[in-house]
């Protein structure tokens, strides 16, 4: 079993406590926080962006790709009215100095992530449509 505790602090602010690990959450000025830390909503993206992340990653080291530089970066846009959702999910995997990386290897191991190892992905897919695309910098 998983738990995670998320205890307040005060104000707009929790502290999250993962793993043996802290985190803390906050809000802005505008809405009674004072920007200790982020928001909850987009740890969801932080979260689908390093499980996506570390899937590719081991994959493509088994591959024995030449990795040397990796990012994901994750977009979405937000519904308009409460509760507000993200909508149109999209992945940009980026790979820096690509000499050797094989493309078809990289794709592969990005749709072994988002198709059958990625949990994160596979409960976000349920509600939201999720894309991706591979940049080479």
């Amino acid at each position: 079993m998983y738990e995670v505790s998320c205890g307040w602090q005060g104000d707009m602010a929790f502290k999250a406590e993962v793993g043996g690990h802290e985190i803390m959450l906050d809000a802005d000025e505008a809405v009674g926080g004072h920007d200790q830390g982020p928001t909850p909503k987009p740890l969801t993206l932080v979260s689908l962006a390093g499980c996506t992340g570390m899937d590719v990653i081991s994959i493509l080291r088994k591959m024995r790709e030449p990795v040397s530089w990796f990012n994901v970066r994750v977009q979405s846009d937000l519904t308009g009215e409460h509760p507000k959702t993200y909508t149109n999910i999209k992945i940009i995997y980026e790979f820096k100095a690509a000499d050797g990386l094989k493309d078809e290897n990289v794709r592969k191991a990005i749709l072994l992530s988002q198709d059958r190892y990625c949990g994160v992905s596979a409960m976000i897919k349920k509600a939201t449509p999720i894309d991706f695309e591979v940049v080479y910098l």
